[in-house]
């Protein structure tokens, strides 16, 4: 029911974060980690957003797009004298997924805690397994074979 956008996007990942400085832009956003899984009669879906305020999480959903965007800004205020480690990035964030026509986009909900931000994304009543009933007939509805 989640379809992936882009099958070269642990490769794109690895490249950004070997190569680029951490964080990212409007323009230009860096990816944000996931985890998704069924369960039940909904998919879940976490991303890690440590550290980020959540009224600067974005999300919308346009069709089957659904988009996160979050933004992650130094502190105000706190410029430190001396600057002995800086490994957190800052920046934009985003990840799009594109969702299967089985999902009910019109009752997600989501949560944010602990830094995690956590979609769940019901099945859609039509596309949820379903068992049909089988008649068993009588002679009178079975046609009748003639010579």
């Amino acid at each position: 029911m989640l379809m992936r956008t882009d099958p070269f996007r642990v490769l794109d990942r690895m490249a950004q974060q070997a190569f680029d400085a951490p964080g990212g832009t409007w323009s230009r956003p860096a990816a944000m980690p996931m985890d998704a899984w069924r369960h039940g009669e909904e998919f879940v879906v976490e991303f890690d957003l440590p550290g980020i305020d959540p009224d600067a999480i974005d999300l919308s959903v346009e069709r089957t797009t659904l988009t996160v965007k979050a933004e992650r800004r130094p502190r105000a205020g706190e410029q430190p004298e001396e600057m002995v480690a800086s490994e957190r990035a800052y920046g934009v964030f985003s990840r799009q997924l594109l969702l299967g026509d089985g999902l009910d986009t019109e009752r997600i909900r989501a949560s944010y805690d602990a830094g995690v931000l956590r979609l769940r994304i019901p099945v859609a009543e039509s596309a949820r397994p379903r068992t049909i009933a089988i008649e068993s007939g009588t002679s009178q509805d079975r046609p009748q074979l003639t010579s």
